[in-house]
């Protein structure tokens, strides 16, 4: 059964930075791309960015530059480096991955202050 767990969420100032971790269980998730997506409160989900297995990457306009996105396939763990945070990155934040149907975690939250 394949599941997907966030960690690494918090509250941080304006400016700071957090580091999200997924770790997938459960499947082979070599060939899989990973996205991070993510929901504020009264918003739909949005994608943020997303790592193909030969590391090719896409980002939203909004964290460009901001944020990186990154694959270890050796721990079956994808990761967001999110800098410069700013208020409005405010959200619960989860990731995904699409194998015989959609794969979501539980989302961990990132509260941004200003």
């Amino acid at each position: 059964q394949v599941q997907l767990v966030e960690s690494g969420g918090g509250l941080v100032q304006a400016g700071g930075s957090l580091r999200l971790s997924c770790a997938a269980s459960g499947g082979f998730f070599y060939y899989n791309a990973m996205d991070w997506y993510r929901q504020a409160p009264g918003k739909r989900r949005e994608l943020v960015a997303s790592i193909n297995y030969v590391g090719n990457t896409y980002y939203a306009d909004s964290v460009k530059d901001r944020f990186t996105i990154s694959k270890d396939n050796a721990k079956n763990t994808a990761y967001l480096q999110m800098n410069s945070l700013k208020p409005e990155d405010t959200a619960v934040y989860y990731c995904h991955t699409l194998g015989d149907t959609d794969y979501w975690g539980q989302g961990t939250q990132v509260t941004v202050s200003s």
